[in-house]
């Protein structure tokens, strides 16, 4: 199948949906391909037939992330402060026991996406036209062919005048045969760039009391012994939960192994009110092949984020390369995700506007 558009936009994540929204309200048509079965990227809310939400993805935003708050200011979207409570248990080493301390003033308290931080994806999606967003759709090839340039995914064909990628850098380069060849200092820096929770083992058990909110207790956990290094209150408007972050290292063994270590775990803080636990969720980011790609080198965290070689068309200005990993303030998060669209948008706008097609 061929089909032709104005602009197309690989990956279906916040910076994809949001790059759509701000075209079509340019009068710039649009199509996103998105390799899952689902929108989001690495936004991803899980919910269960009791009404929980879990975020396996990202979760956490803060007043000063003023491009994300701007954004669900204007779709009249709601934050709801996180949870922390009074307390919080630290685990200094294996040897000694848990110790519940003070937490001290919270000079920036951190917020959620009220009714899940999927309703910000669902919200954008709802605003496109029916027919725009193709899910199952993992590009193969971006060749430029005159003035226009192709994309050629697994079965479809789709001819344009811009390509957007939002893809992690990384993936771009690894996955998309892009003709004619990406500079080699791009798809260098490209390729040691580091995607953002790309490594993380999220982790969440539902209770059906939130007993840790006791004056004697905490769902505040910071951890040096693990396998849970940092855990919090994950709770909604009817149910409760502890949500946490999980060693990278602990991806080698099973997920039932996992449950059985945090299980043990958490009966360190709680006794067997850790057992009483409803449902387990996991997601283990580094078997994400639309997220994670392992690196051959050591790479740190942000590594190369918000580079300066993100910021320049390539391809004759044809290509664009945007997403969370290229915002040069707040990279990786959902801040920067937003950052990076407006920038885009902005760029296409100012090209289309000088009659450059």
């Amino acid at each position: 199948m061929q089909k032709t558009t104005d602009t197309i936009i690989i990956g279906g994540g916040l910076t994809g949906l949001l790059i759509a929204y701000l075209l079509q309200k340019e009068g710039i048509s649009s199509e996103i391909l998105e390799a899952r079965h689902r929108l989001g990227g690495r936004i991803y809310t899980l919910r269960s037939d009791d009404g929980s939400r879990i975020e396996m993805g990202a979760t956490w935003l803060g007043k000063k992330h003023h491009h994300l708050i701007r954004l669900l200011d204007d779709l009249e979207v709601d934050i709801t402060e996180q949870y922390m409570g009074s307390k919080g248990y630290y685990e200094p080493i294996s040897v000694s026991p848990p110790q519940l301390v003070d937490l001290p003033p919270i000079a920036e308290p951190s917020y959620r996406i009220a009714g899940g931080s999927d309703t910000l994806i669902q919200t954008l999606a709802n605003r496109l036209d029916q027919g725009q967003v193709h899910l199952d759709q993992t590009v193969k090839t971006i060749r430029k062919t005159g003035k226009l340039v192709e994309v050629q995914t697994e079965s479809d064909l789709f001819k344009t005048d811009f390509v957007i990628s939002t893809l992690p850098p990384k993936l771009l380069v690894e996955n998309v045969d892009v003709q004619p060849s990406l500079p080699e200092e791009f798809v260098d820096i490209a390729s040691l760039t580091h995607t953002w929770m790309a490594e993380s083992i999220k982790v969440a058990l539902t209770f059906e009391e939130p007993f840790w909110r006791n004056p004697d207790c905490s769902g505040t956990i910071f951890s040096n012994v693990g396998p849970i290094g940092e855990m919090y209150d994950h709770s909604g408007d009817n149910h409760y939960a502890l949500k946490g972050f999980m060693n990278s290292a602990y991806q080698a063994v099973s997920a039932e192994q996992r449950k059985e270590l945090i299980i043990d775990q958490l009966c360190r803080f709680y006794g067997d009110k850790a057992d009483s636990y409803l449902t387990y969720r996991e997601l283990v980011w580094q078997n994400e092949p639309h997220t994670y790609s392992r690196f051959e080198q050591t790479v740190i965290p942000h590594q190369y984020n918000g580079h300066a070689i993100f910021q320049k068309p390539l391809l004759e200005e044809r290509l664009f390369i945007t997403g969370a990993e290229t915002a040069t303030a707040f990279p990786g998060y959902m801040d920067g995700a937003v950052e990076s669209a407006l920038r885009t948008v902005g760029q296409i706008k100012s090209l289309v506007n000088t009659s450059h097609l």
